[in-house]
């Protein structure tokens, strides 16, 4: 039986970013079907004492999801994952920090309408992210960021991994993080991360 899985992602995150591959793999070797959402680390940290090169981060970080929740809302949720993509490689493999650069060049990769990229600097869709974002919140938290994965109702912060794993490694991950996410009054596994993301 098909497993539904939902992923909340802030394109922003190196680390949701090797999630997102991981779960690729996992779509491979496990009858699964995963959704993407969104969530966001700007509204996550809102109001937060930040140091001053995260906090300038957070600010333009609004810019990629307010334009994902944008052409969410004109072309539906299919759009979501092509935008990530598009997004993300040049975030994570392009090494491209303007944010709504890479943002517009994706909007052209995947064919959607250059205007939208208007959206980088109005609040006019945040309503429709920030609910997204909540009901990330509402199953894990707000201590955690991201990303998070829920599967049938069993929901977690990460797994935060590097490298993604492959093939049937994958699948075990999977397989083992929700095992241990299902059982009654877990709450954490962590050890102190010895390497960066590795984009392979």
């Amino acid at each position: 039986m098909t497993q539904t899985v939902e992923m909340w992602f802030d394109p922003l995150c190196p680390w949701a970013w090797m999630t997102s591959r991981w779960l690729m793999e996992v779509e491979e070797v496990r009858d699964v079907s995963v959704t993407w959402s969104q969530m966001s680390l700007s509204v996550l940290n809102e109001g937060r004492d930040l140091p001053d090169e995260y906090r300038e981060m957070m600010d333009r970080g609004w810019a990629p999801v307010r334009v994902i929740a944008a052409a969410r809302k004109a072309h539906g949720d299919e759009v979501t994952k092509p935008l990530y993509d598009a997004i993300g490689t040049r975030l994570h493999l392009g090494g491209e920090r303007d944010f709504v650069a890479a943002t517009a060049a994706a909007l052209a990769e995947v064919g959607l309408p250059a205007e939208l990229i208007e959206a980088a600097d109005t609040d006019e869709h945040d309503a429709f992210l920030r609910e997204s974002h909540d009901r990330a919140i509402a199953l894990v938290g707000d201590d955690v960021g991201t990303p998070v994965i829920s599967v049938e109702g069993v929901a977690f912060f990460g797994p935060v991994v590097s490298p993604a794993p492959k093939g049937e490694a994958a699948g075990r991950l999977f397989d083992g993080c929700v095992l241990v996410a299902g059982t009654d009054g877990f709450f954490e596994l962590k050890r102190s991360r010895t390497r960066d993301p590795i984009f392979d």
